[in-house]
């Protein structure tokens, strides 16, 4: 559901390196989506999680990586015991093999960890392991989306950079909508992301939801240029997502009749029936491509 944008203009983001594209197993083009928020709090990585089994549920292969490395909870989510995290991954202790673990419908989740070494601080032979192990990996994905940690830390600014489409969670507090601003100038203006999906959560209905996509279309088309702020729908208040957090398994699963499970289906369909931005290569090969080209992330 595409309602408007802050502007229609669009401005191609320039190559960050890695002329030579990387070879590997995916023999269709990957989506790479980061799924972030301007704060904490707003239900970012529950909709990434329901977001992940809706897509497999509409017959799409997702891999979740948790890259909020501060506050890993997609595990804790589904209840998972899990082998390893990325930061044994990153010590050498344990291949991304050895650590991804599948969840419900055949979802893969990459975990992560607590309190590890930002990611733009990882070496060229951490990154280009990283490259050798993902053309290992034998699974043909279509999605791959990338739950940051919530505002505009090393880290989101980091996979936001690498990314091709960024989805943006908010809802109708003040310091959401502040704080989902700041993000949003953050990469359009230091580093040329120009394509926003907004997705208004725990909002009382399409009306509400309109309403802040309107308010913070208005902001970034007085202030920002060349960006486009994409309703992509809305989640409403649903008792039903607390009471799945509780029981550690997803509302998706339990709850497949509630609104909000209705909902991120819908945002599954709105996201499969986007044309995605054309970088000239698939999405998997250039996200490690600019992985290991990038010497420096952010400022």
């Amino acid at each position: 559901m595409k309602v408007g944008s802050a502007k229609n203009a669009r401005k191609e983001v320039s190559s960050l390196g890695g002329d030579s594209p990387v070879s590997g197993p995916f023999s269709r083009p990957v989506r790479v989506v980061t799924i972030s928020s301007g704060k904490g709090g707003v239900g970012k990585s529950n909709l990434t999680l329901g977001l992940g089994l809706a897509l497999a549920g509409l017959g799409r292969k997702v891999l979740i990586w948790d890259a909020d490395l501060g506050l890993a909870n997609t595990d804790v989510l589904l209840g998972l015991r899990t082998t390893g995290t990325i930061y044994d991954w990153l010590k050498g202790d344990k291949s991304l093999k050895d650590i991804i673990v599948k969840g419900p419908k055949g979802v893969s989740i990459l975990p992560a960890a607590s309190g590890i070494l930002e990611l733009n601080e990882i070496s060229e032979a951490q990154k280009a392991r990283l490259i050798a192990e993902f053309e290992q990996w034998q699974e043909d994905l279509d999605f791959l989306l990338i739950d940051t940690a919530a505002g505009i830390g090393p880290n989101v600014i980091f996979f936001n950079i690498l990314a091709q489409e960024h989805l943006i969670i908010l809802n109708n507090e003040p310091t959401s909508i502040t704080d989902a601003y700041a993000l949003i100038k953050a990469l359009s203006t230091k580093h040329h992301q120009s394509t926003f999906y907004l997705l208004p959560n725990m909002v009382s209905g399409a009306k509400e939801a309109r309403a802040v996509f309107e308010l913070m279309s208005n902001v970034a088309g007085q202030y920002l240029t060349d960006v486009s702020l994409d309703l992509a729908g809305f989640v409403p208040y649903d008792e039903a997502v607390p009471a799945s957090v509780r029981r550690q398994q997803p509302f998706y699963i339990l709850y497949p009749d509630c609104q909000a499970t209705l909902k991120i289906i819908e945002l599954a369909r709105y996201l499969i029936a986007r044309e995605p931005p054309v970088f000239g290569a698939g999405g998997l090969v250039l996200f490690l491509n600019r992985l290991v080209s990038m010497e420096r992330a952010v400022d």
